[in-house]
Parts: C-alpha cells; structure tokens; sequence
C-alpha cells in the first residue's frame, strides 16, 4: 500500500512537535504530526503548566496568611485538594484544545497512535483505526522524554510518585520524602511544603539545585528551610521498605545509614529520552544515554531525519524544543536558521521564592578562563520588592573583567522567571555591560534591580 505522502512527519506533538509542525505548515509543508497520548505532551498535560497553576494556587494560600501584614484579613485560611487539582487540570485542558485548534487552523493532519521508523522517508503507525504508512521526505523525532526511575526507589502511584502521581494525588501527604532536588523535586515539595507537608528533600549532590549558581542555591536552601522544609544534601536514598500506609527510607550521608519513616515519597531523579520502539537502530540512529545524538542543527547524521527537544538532550525546556522546531522547519524549507545556543536559553524554577538564569555561573565562568566581575544587588534595596511585600532576593551578574561581555545571570526571588528575559535578550544581542547600564529602566519596578545588579559588577550601585 503506498503510504499517505507528506513533505514533513513529525513524531510527537509536544512543544516541540507541535511547534515545528506549525512552522513547517506556514511554510508551506504538508505537514502530519503523530502523537500517541495527547496533543501538547508532557509539558501541557504533565509537566510546565498544570505544576504552575498547582503553585499559583499553593502561592495565594501562603499569602492569605500573610493577610494580617497586607491590612486584610482572613479567616481560618484553608483549602480544597481536589478543588485545586481539579483547577490545574481545567488549564492543563483548555491549552490542549488550543493545541488541537492550532492544528486545524493550519491544516496539519493529526494522526492519533504509535510511531515507527519503517524505512527511508517512511512512518508506520499504529492507532485504534489500524495501521497506516506515512511518507515524508523530513521527519522530525519529537517523542520527548520521562521520568527516570531508579532501582528499589520505582513509583507504584501509593506510596511512591512520580510527578504524574504528585499531579493527581489522592491524598495530602503528611510526611513527604522528596528525592532530587532539580526543578521538578524543588516545585512539588514547594507545593506540598507550602501546603502543611512536613517535607525532606535529599539531594545526591553537595548541594540542591546543582545546575545553579552555588550562592543562589545557597540562598534557595536558606529560605526553603526557614519555611520549615529538611535539606539533606550529599545524601542518597540506598531504599525504600513499603508497608501499609508508610515508606521507611534508608537515607545514607557520609558512609552512615539512618532510617526514617514517611507517609508519601516523591522521585525526582531525572529523565530518560522515549526512544524504544521507534525503530531507530535499524534506522542507524545513534543513541546515546537514552538520546539521541544530533550536531548543534538538529540533524540525526541520517539524511532527512532530524531530532529535537528532550528526545536530543540537554537542556530539558520546552522553549528549547519549541526553538529547535522552528529552527528545523525553516532548515528544511531552505531558509538559513541559526543552532541553538545552550548559554543563552533561561532555566526557570518555580518554587517560592523563584529561581532564574542564563549563561555561565561564576564557577563555570572561572573555570573556563575568564577573569570575571560579579555584580549582586538584594531585593531588599528595592522600592517595588518592598511595597509587594518581597523583599527576599538576590540578583547576581557575571560579567568578563575584560571585554565587559555579559556571561551570565542568576535570580532567586519574586517573579525572577518573568525577570530573566531581559537578561536573556542582553545575551543573545552580545551586549557589554556599557549598554546594560546606560539603558533606563522604568521605576518602580523590580526590573530596577537587573540595572543595580549590573552597576554592582562594576563599583556603581546607586541604592545599596
């Protein structure tokens, strides 16, 4: 049977997948995009935004008892899990329509059912209606990634979470366990902390939130545990004995062993790209750390087959998916289309308070020769961070001592995820701290900082 002929597949219609499909449709691609579960991936059902409309929810109840410093006043704050639950995943819902409408507004054939790599320019799928050949000169592998889940510490939806598991719960936890500290564990036990969970988080690393700058996790830990959550760092969780209605862990730190017992644990250990089953060894795909391997365009280093987003590695954001599909749509089309740069792509952790950056951080920024100056400014040296009540923070610059080139950004404090972008922007246009400084920043607001934060680097600091 021939198989329905397109001039792009893509495989997955995550933030990557549908973003790419999109961009290849308004170039003028016949484009189909495969998706086995729901359209919008992880991100929109599991991941990005229905964790952020639970935290919304988690930040409104943490200000309601705040309420007495605002002049209000409110009653026995409490509320409703499954009512907020049931919120996250109304939004979750209404963004995953809006995929499906995108698609149909740009003539994209959704085929609902599972991919495989069937020869040179050729996708076999496998769906509730049968089975059905697709061929398409460029396809686009856009099948994302999953939780990672390590020996002896597996989810079984109970006991143990994944964060799917932490996203529908079906109970408060009382006593929760957090194992990993990246921006998965960091967001949930900030959610379940915030709402009563007597919360620990053990992280294997010398310290969380390992990727970010060591004084801006610093700063994190402090206040995490001045809202009462345990911090284990260099600490391993050896495993887990379930019994009814409890986990003891055996956490190991420094060679010694102690047990404790929990009512909830949630394993937050990494991801793992989705790569079985898609035929890509036959393809000769190379795969590597369950990757796939791809050079600074995305191509796979077989002709017509390109990867993107978590399936093709670090970083794991869905801007950068959705960055790579554009990139990828306007490569096959023949337009010029400029690689990725890992330094200027933010990470973004939404915790309370707030954790943001792009670039080097000042170890890395030393580490790779640069003479640096570094510039902090706190929040408390602010007039907007104070009148909103915020006024735990820290902006950090790196700059390189000698060229003034702007290598990297880090923030932790309130709405630093919105913050970043201005950074980023600064980077991405290769700016020097010469014109960081000499741009106006509107007062009062707490952008004002990102101007102090830069005057800082360099002896200038006008409010602090």
């Amino acid at each position: 049977m021939a198989g329905d002929k397109f001039d792009v597949v893509v495989i997955g219609a995550g933030p990557g997948g549908y973003v790419a499909a999109i961009r290849c449709a308004q170039l003028g691609l016949k484009t189909a995009v495969v998706e086995r579960e729901h359209l919008g991936g992880i991100c929109l059902n599991w991941g990005c935004i229905p964790t952020k409309a639970l935290l919304r929810s988690s930040e409104v109840f943490h200000l309601f008892h705040r309420a007495k410093e605002f002049g209000l006043s409110v009653e026995n704050p409490s509320f409703d899990l499954d009512a907020v639950v049931k919120r996250s995943r109304k939004v979750a819902g209404q963004l995953t329509s809006g995929v499906g409408h995108l698609m149909k507004k740009n003539k994209i054939e959704v085929v609902m059912g599972e991919a495989k790599l069937a020869g040179k320019g050729r996708v076999a799928v496998k769906g509730e209606k049968g089975e059905r050949t697709l061929e398409a000169k460029d396809i686009i592998l856009a099948t994302g990634a999953r939780a990672r889940e390590l020996p002896g510490l597996e989810a079984d939806g109970d006991l143990v979470w994944t964060y799917k598991h932490a996203l529908l719960p079906k109970r408060m936890p009382k006593k929760l366990l957090v194992i990993g500290s990246g921006a998965i564990g960091i967001e949930f036990a900030s959610f379940y902390n915030t709402l009563g969970a007597e919360t620990t988080v053990v992280e294997v690393m010398d310290r969380i939130l390992p990727v970010e700058d060591e004084e801006i996790a610093t700063f994190a830990r402090k206040a995490f545990e001045k809202q009462g959550m345990k911090i284990l760092e260099g600490t391993k969780v050896a495993k887990l004995d379930r019994a009814k209605g409890k986990v003891v862990a055996h956490i190991e730190t420094d060679g010694k062993t102690e047990t404790q017992e929990f009512d909830t644990v949630i394993s937050a250990v990494g991801i793992v790209g989705n790569v079985e089953g898609l035929g890509l060894e036959e393809a000769g795909v190379k795969v590597e750390r369950t990757h796939v391997v791809t050079d600074k365009l995305c191509r796979t280093g077989v002709e017509g087959l390109w990867a993107i987003g978590d399936i093709a590695g670090a970083p794991w954001l869905a801007h950068k998916a959705m960055h790579e599909g554009v990139m990828v749509a306007e490569l096959i089309k023949g337009e010029d289309a400029h690689a990725t740069d890992p330094l200027n792509i933010a990470g973004c952790t939404y915790c309370h308070p707030q954790i943001a950056s792009v670039g080097l951080t000042e170890a890395k920024a030393k580490a790779a020769g640069h003479e640096v100056k570094v510039g902090r400014f706190p929040f408390i040296g602010n007039g907007k961070a104070i009148a909103l009540g915020e006024p735990e923070g820290l902006i950090k610059t790196v700059f390189d001592a000698k060229t003034g080139e702007l290598l990297g950004a880090h923030m932790v404090g309130a709405e630093v995820t919105e913050l970043i972008q201005g950074y980023v922007v600064g980077k991405t246009l290769e700016t020097t701290e010469a014109e960081l400084i000499a741009t106006v920043f509107p007062h009062p607001t707490l952008s004002e900082m990102m101007h102090e934060g830069v005057l800082a680097a360099y002896g200038k600091t006008l409010h602090f």
